[in-house]
Order: C-alpha cells, then sequence, then structure tokens
C-alpha cells in the first residue's frame, strides 16, 4: 500500500483519488480551500441556487466509468440523469430562432431546414459527419490515453476539410471560423458553429478545424442535466472517495512539493508542517512549477504549460426572478451575439464585446427555487480575464451583467421587471475558488493546427503526477475525469500504460 497525496480536490483530482483508493492506495486529498468540487460550485442564497460552473455534463460515460470501476453502485443510483430535450434554443442576431433536438443528427437538419432555410440544414448535418472522422481520428490519444511522447504528430489536422476555391487557388479549411465562412456559407450556421467553441474558451479565430468535434460531442452523446444542479456529481464524486476511505483535509494549502533521492516524497503546507507520501498527484502543472523551484517539470520535448491567465474565464449572473417558471421553457438558450468581431477581440486584446454570446439556463428543477413561483435563472459568457480587463475596478463587473441581461432579454422579453436580485461572479471568483491565475478556465485539448495541447500527466519528476484540466487532455467535466483516469493508471500500471480498453 502506497501512500498517496493529492493536491486539490478538483474533478480530475477526485476521480483519481477514488480509482487509487480502490487500487489499494492510501490517499490523502489536501484542498486549500473549504469544499470539494473545484469550478464546480453552487451558489445559494433565499431558496435559490445557482450552478456557478457548468451547467450541463457530455459524455457522461466517463463518469459512469468512474463509479462502475470504483464500487458496486452504478452512477445513477447516487444521483439524476435527465436528457435535455431540444439540447439548445439558438436565438440569432436577424431575430431568427431554432431549437435543437438532442442526440438526432436528422432532427437537428430538419429543425435547420425549417428555420433558416432548405440547405442550411444538410450543410450542417454534412459538417458533423466530417465531424465524426476528426472525432474518431483524435480521440483515443487525445481522450483516453497518456499523451504520446510524439505529440507533434497530433498536429496534423484530423478533420477532412471539403476544397474550396478562392483567388484561383483550391484552398481547405484549417479553423474553425474558415469552416464557417467556407463550408457552412450562412452566418447564423457560423454562429451556431463558434457559438460551441465559446462555451469552452476557445478562440473561433484561430482554433483548428478539428475543434469540429465540440459540437459533434453534443450531437452524438447529448446533454444531460444533474438533477438538484451539477453541483451534485460533485458531491456524488466526494462521497465515492469516502466510501473508498480517502482522507480529506480542507483549509490545508500546499506550499511545496517534497523530493527525496530524485523523487517526490510529500507535500509541505503553509504552517511548514509536512506529509510524507510516495506519489504526489498535483494541481495544474502552471502552479505545480511554483511548488518545486528550481526544478523543471517538463523537458524541451514535452508540451510545456501555458500561463493560464492568457487564456479566457467566465462571468456568471444568477437571477431570482419572481414569476413562475413557463411550462415549454428550454433548458439552455444562447443568445447570439450581434458583433462576431467584437467577439474576438477579448481573445486577441481582451476587450470585451459590447454585445456578448450569452447562454441562458433555466432548469426545471424545484430544488433551485423557493417555490413553484419563483425561478432561478444563470446567464454566463466567456470573457478576457488576464489581457488587461480589471474585474476588480469598481462599476467593472456589474456594467458587463448589465450587457449580459440585455442581450438575454433578445429571448427572455422583460427579463429585468422580474429580477429580486441578482449575484454576479467574474474570473475573480474562479480564482479564489480554483487558483487558477487570473480565474482562467481551460479549454479541451485540440489537434492540428494552433491546437491547444496540455502538458502530459507525468512529470519529469519520478512519483509526481498532474490531474485535472489544465493538463492532458484539457478542460471541462468530462475531460477532468479523463485525467483521473489517466493519472490512476499512470500510477498504478507505471509508464507503459496505454489508456482503457
Amino acid at each position: 500500500m502506497a501512500r498517496i497525496a493529492v493536491i486539490g480536490a478538483g474533478m480530475g483530482a477526485m476521480a483519481a483519488a477514488a480509482r487509487l483508493a480502490v487500487a489499494g492506495h492510501r490517499v490523502a486529498v489536501y484542498e486549500r480551500t473549504e469544499t470539494y468540487g473545484g469550478a464546480v460550485r453552487r451558489f445559494e442564497r433565499d431558496g435559490f441556487g445557482f450552478d456557478t460552473g457548468p451547467g450541463l455534463l457530455t459524455l457522461p460515460a466517463v463518469y459512469r466509468d468512474l463509479f462502475i470501476k470504483t464500487g458496486k453502485e452504478p452512477l445513477e443510483s447516487v444521483v439524476e440523469l435527465v436528457q435535455v430535450d431540444p439540447s439548445s434554443r439558438h436565438v440569432f442576431t436577424d431575430g431568427t430562432e431554432v431549437s435543437l433536438p438532442n442526440a438526432s443528427r436528422a432532427g437537428v437538419v430538419a429543425a435547420l431546414d425549417e428555420a433558416l432555410g432548405e440547405g442550411a440544414g444538410a450543410r450542417w448535418g454534412d459538417f458533423l459527419i466530417r465531424a465524426r472522422e476528426a472525432w474518431d481520428r483524435t480521440r483515443r490519444p487525445l481522450l483516453e490515453e497518456p499523451l504520446w511522447p510524439n505529440w507533434q504528430v497530433l498536429a496534423r489536422e484530423p478533420y477532412p476539410a471539403v476544397p474550396h476555391k478562392r483567388l484561383l487557388r483550391t484552398r481547405r479549411a484549417s479553423t474553425l471560423y474558415e469552416i464557417g465562412a467556407w463550408e457552412l456559407r450562412d452566418p447564423r450556421l457560423s454562429a451556431l458553429l463558434e457559438g460551441y467553441a465559446l462555451a469552452y474558451g476557445v478562440d473561433p479565430g484561430s482554433a483548428p478545424a478539428s475543434a469540429a468535434v465540440l459540437p459533434y460531442m453534443e450531437h452524438a452523446f447529448g446533454t444531460w442535466y444533474v438533477r438538484g444542479g451539477v453541483r451534485e456529481l460533485a458531491r456524488a464524486v466526494y462521497e465515492r472517495c469516502v466510501q473508498r476511505k480517502v482522507e480529506f483535509h480542507f483549509g490545508a494549502e500546499v506550499t511545496g512539493v517534497l523530493e527525496k533521492d530524485g523523487r517526490a516524497a510529500g507535500v509541505e503546507f503553509a504552517d511548514g508542517t509536512v506529509a510524507e507520501a510516495d506519489t504526489v498527484v498535483g494541481t495544474g502543472p502552471w502552479r505545480l512549477r511554483g511548488l518545486v523551484p528550481g526544478r523543471e517539470l517538463f523537458g524541451a520535448k514535452d508540451v510545456s504549460p501555458d500561463a493560464e491567465d492568457l487564456h479566457p474565464g467566465r462571468v456568471v449572473v444568477c437571477l431570482a426572478l419572481r414569476g413562475a417558471r413557463e411550462p415549454d421553457t428550454v433548458h439552455r438558450t444562447v443568445v447570439h451575439g450581434d458583433d462576431p468581431e467584437g467577439e474576438l477581440d477579448l481573445f486577441r486584446h481582451g476587450e470585451m464585446p459590447e454585445r456578448p454570446t450569452v447562454r441562458i439556463d433555466r432548469p426545471d428543477d424545484p430544488a433551485l427555487r423557493p417555490d413553484a413561483d419563483h425561478e432561478s435563472v444563470v446567464l454566463t459568457a466567456t470573457v478576457s480575464c488576464g489581457l488587461g480587463y480589471d474585474w476588480t475596478a469598481s462599476g467593472a463587473a456589474d456594467a458587463f451583467a448589465d450587457k449580459m441581461v440585455a442581450a438575454a432579454e433578445r429571448a427572455l422579453p422583460g427579463l429585468r421587471e422580474r429580477v429580486l436580485w441578482r449575484e454576479v461572479r467574474t474570473p475573480v471568483h474562479t480564482e479564489r475558488e480554483t487558483g487558477a491565475e487570473g480565474g482562467a478556465v481551460p479549454p479541451p485539448s485540440l489537434a492540428g493546427g494552433e491546437g491547444t495541447l496540455h502538458p502530459s500527466n507525468s512529470t519529469a519528476i519520478p512519483g509526481l503526477f498532474t490531474a485535472g484540466g489544465w493538463s492532458h487532455p484539457g478542460g471541462g467535466l468530462a475531460h477532468a475525469g479523463m485525467s483521473g483516469a489517466l493519472v490512476a493508471g499512470l500510477v498504478v500500471e507505471g509508464p507503459e500504460f496505454r489508456g482503457s480498453q
């Protein structure tokens, strides 16, 4: 039985902890805040509840696998998963609206044809077929296997772009933006595509064409709501860890990783005390470097961790509303911004769009409202966090929240008149809760072109590993769970581990 110290109680870290405990190790988790879940949090007040991190779950199979591998009780025995249908409603700048059925390519094609005109659905459907090919080519190396030592081969674009004649030359789309312009050929379809990228904090202007897998995942595997809020999933994973005898220590800030004979040997805390361990599972690689000063965690040939605050974050506006939720209300509505170039400026210069794309979540969940005569609504927008915008400046958060509410009113007329109160959460809150520099949110790993790859789960220091959204295979609830599985495999089986079969 090895002693394993896990730094942080995020979803990836807890997924690793549960698996390692089942493998017979003694696992202790040290979390600097007073709770678990990382970015998967809930804000509560006056009987209202709000998910302030992810609001929906894709690829629930990741967490089903976690519960199967760590105990007899399946995931559905501890949380209620509800397939959201329609998966989303979209409101475009010209006033066009469309609701997309969940996990039905034929249904989506028909809905788009009806809303946007004949041929629009076929173009989107054909795009999804090409996206599936990109998914099939990259699923294992990007999600299910440790990062390849020859990771440079993943720079090859897996998306089979359609040849396009442009200025007497034949071109193929190499970015998500070009797919919209050259293959979808409708500003509304382009906005639909780019909205998926924005939701993951990915720049549509520079994201590789392989980012087509982001909408494909939703269309192929569906979107799911966790009854009681996604925070309930974090609770279930935490309780599974406790059942497997994982020890949790909250308010325990790790300030250093101990080394002995050239390998990780434990952790040191802010109060000067230490906890010895045979293996250490660390937090994001960017921050982990600060815990081992003078040591390089990754070699020159490895993927080096980006500064976290170069990536965007999110603003979340929690709205406590008077008035009942209408029976036919769609769970998620995306109100697309009418200034695409302005939206991209948040990636280029850290400037906030005047009319941002806003995601509206209106769960039909009595657990999140005081009674049937009230409703809890969450607005979310992707924003800059580390390129010069000061979220702590007086009025900055509320000014942007006003823009988000104004955008949401395009889909929910009279919204402002229903607001009892609101809570605005910015990247400042995210940094406080997760430790990510600037409050950034990690994007998923993507292959091809300027794709985002995250550092390997193993490091140059034997016995030191990294789990969570800033490590391979990147950000998102499902990806974090996969990182935990990969770390557990590397610890238990060693460097020869090649992923689950």
